[in-house]
């Protein structure tokens, strides 16, 4: 198994991957970078798990549209198992963003 650094909202994070899917990891890492970097353009100053969430969900509504035909344009064409990754790191990080901002408030 291989691991990869990649780089996204400034901050780096080494993942694990399968040999031989490193450039392939890096490739999807800076899509979601740069909807990171777009979802902190838009919205102003985030903190991380909202950068990401937002950059997840920016993610999943172009899968989303693209599924449903809006054809909308796609920073890189994902196979199927990219977007369900992506669907589901959609997910996991709108539950570590609800879990964050639970902490918050009951701190």
């Amino acid at each position: 198994m291989a691991s990869v650094e990649v780089e996204i909202a400034t901050r780096k994070y080494a993942v694990a991957c399968r040999d031989g899917e490193e450039e392939r990891l890096r490739s999807v890492a800076a899509i979601v970078d740069r909807k990171a970097r777009d979802a902190t353009g838009a919205l102003g100053s985030l903190g991380e798990s909202r950068q990401l969430l937002y950059a997840s969900l920016l993610l999943a509504d172009e899968l989303k549209e693209r599924r449903e035909g809006g054809g909308g344009p796609i920073e890189a064409e994902p196979d199927p198992a990219i977007a369900d990754a992506l669907e589901r790191l959609a997910e996991r990080m709108e539950t570590l963003a609800s879990r964050l901002e639970a902490d918050a408030h009951n701190s």
